[in-house]
């Protein structure tokens, strides 16, 4: 007969007590004028990260913050787009003289032409 192995249950681990201590803050113990230095420290931390960012947002906002040079890449852009649009017609002529001998080619040697193809 076969043996079968036997089944190892594992232990499940205890869950770990989470202790809270009760007492006094660090904020109980500060004196005020302290307190008052670390939330000025603060808000002074938070303007200087924070004033170019919002000069940057307002410039936006108004229109003239940092356009300029998109504005002349954009007409450049226009410019090239209409560039390219007045020599479409002649690009669609240029395809049609190249089916109009490629149709003539075909006509004149036809078996030169099924011979390349073999």
């Amino acid at each position: 007969m076969v043996q079968q192995p036997e089944v190892v249950i594992p232990e499940i681990p205890d869950i770990p007590r989470v202790i809270v201590q009760t007492g006094p803050s660090p904020f109980d113990t500060m004196p005020p004028q302290a307190i008052f230095l670390i939330v000025l420290a603060s808000l002074a931390a938070v303007t200087i990260v924070l004033y170019p960012l919002l000069r940057a947002i307002a410039r936006r906002i108004e229109g003239r913050g940092g356009m300029e040079s998109a504005r002349a890449e954009l007409e450049e852009l226009r410019a090239r787009v209409a560039q390219l649009e007045e020599g479409h017609p002649r690009l669609l002529e240029l395809e049609e003289r190249v089916d109009f001998a490629e149709r003539l080619l075909a006509q004149r040697e036809p078996a030169r032409l099924r011979e390349g193809a073999q």
